[in-house]
């Protein structure tokens, strides 16, 4: 521990106010005051060989304390300027709260040694003790914020900002409201501090659990598999979808035909226009669930569009490149037709791409499409080789047209001249 000792006399001292004085009665009055007699401070600390840190965690140093600072501020100022107030919560709950809270991640909760006869964790997130604070004080309505530390028994990775300790930023409108008003304000929120924060383009996603789980009726998901299956459907953000697929199908006994359904919809993206397109869908309109999710969308967005938000709010991706069209095949054994017709295009001036496989499977070939911005994807099969057209489909809308291939350049000119 630390030791501050005066260098006149090598007895320990400790500091009162502005003077040192000896923590001995027994010292030499000559130590008494600070200005009877010059010494200087020693600061020893008892540290092991090669000090290291917890995997996960950080120190923090000044400057970037001071960065944190400004960030947080900038945070606490926008949830205020919306009427919010905060509170704090114990950093370790009763096991028993937050036990099966977290579906699969329950798992990830650090639990602590039976401290006098109760089992303790720590606090995996802010939501959890949120609502053991409102439950234990009967509280029904309230715009609240808390930011504070985090515990995750999780694999780090550090150069990619996964952490055991970390902090969460949370502002929850907790009571009954009419739908969707609360919700746009939330959003309003994360745009307002991203906005001032100046990261750059940002997207901001927002789905409903009502249409997931429709969705997972409607392509043939067995209802105790609901949770397992959403668990692996977001993991899209970090995994292929090949990689997520398989999980299903291998790991968690779904059906390849229920997974392969599941793709076409996952990776769909937009805003209202997608709400309103999927209400039409065939299957998506047989769920009554996915029905009530679509329809409240609907009315976020329109909430969303009065607070300027909408340019935001939704899944586009922020693009990294320029390119116009993919160039596909629907069917095995189709590379050299897909090169050929791909150097047709760039020999057109057209910005093109093409999959490094031979044997690409069609849904991964759109997966790319959606992840990379791409909004066109000219498709070669065996007919459209023998009637001389290409199948040339919108990414967005999903809507496809055949393409005569003397016009196809034109064409893709003429539909992305505003991208």
């Amino acid at each position: 521990s630390p030791l501050f000792s005066c260098s006149f006399c090598s007895m320990p001292t400790t500091l009162l106010g502005q003077n040192l004085r000896p923590s001995s009665s027994s010292t030499s009055s000559t130590c008494d005051v600070l200005l009877m007699h010059s010494f200087s401070l020693s600061l020893s600390i008892s540290l092991s060989p090669s000090p290291s840190l917890s995997q996960g965690t950080r120190d923090y140093n000044p400057k970037q304390m001071a960065i944190r600072e400004r960030v947080f501020n900038t945070i606490i100022r926008c949830f205020k300027r919306h009427g919010a107030e905060t509170i704090d919560t114990p950093v370790f709950e009763l096991k028993e709260t937050l036990t099966g809270k977290y579906g699969e991640d329950s798992k990830l909760i650090y639990d602590l040694k039976d401290q006098g006869g109760e089992l303790l964790s720590l606090r995996y997130d802010l939501t959890v003790p949120f609502a053991r604070y409102l439950a234990m004080n009967k509280i029904t309505n309230i715009k609240r914020y808390h930011i504070a530390k985090v515990y995750r028994r999780d694999n780090p990775a550090m150069t990619r900002g996964r952490y055991r300790e970390f902090y969460q930023c949370d502002f929850d409108i907790a009571g009954q409201y009419d739908p969707m008003i609360p919700d746009a304000e939330c959003l309003k929120i994360v745009h307002e501090i991203l906005s001032e924060l100046e990261l750059g383009d940002f997207c901001i996603k927002v789905n409903d659990r009502r249409i997931l789980d429709g969705m997972f009726a409607v392509c043939g998901v067995p209802d105790d598999k609901f949770r397992t299956i959403c668990s692996t459907v977001d993991k899209l953000d970090k995994m292929s979808w090949e990689v997520v697929k398989s999980e299903m199908v291998n790991e968690k006994g779904l059906s390849e035909e229920a997974a392969d359904q599941i793709g076409q919809y996952v990776s769909m993206q937009g805003g209202m226009d997608l709400a309103e397109r999927l209400l039409q869908d065939a299957k998506m309109s047989q769920s009554k669930q996915a029905c009530a999710g679509l329809t409240d969308m609907k009315q976020l967005f329109s909430y969303l569009q009065l607070f300027q938000v909408t340019d935001k709010a939704s899944a586009q991706k922020v693009r990294t490149t320029e390119t116009q069209v993919m160039v596909a095949s629907a069917q095995r054994n189709l590379l050299n037709e897909r090169l050929r017709l791909t150097a047709e295009l760039w020999n057109a001036g057209i910005k093109a791409e093409v999959m490094y496989k031979k044997n690409p499977k069609l849904l991964s070939q759109l997966q790319h499409c959606e992840d990379s911005g791409i909004p066109l994807v000219a498709i070669l099969g065996e007919q459209e080789l023998k009637d001389g057209v290409v199948k040339l489909r919108t990414v967005h809308s999903r809507e496809e047209v055949d393409v005569s291939r003397a016009e196809l350049a034109e064409e893709i000119k003429k539909r992305t001249s505003d991208v």
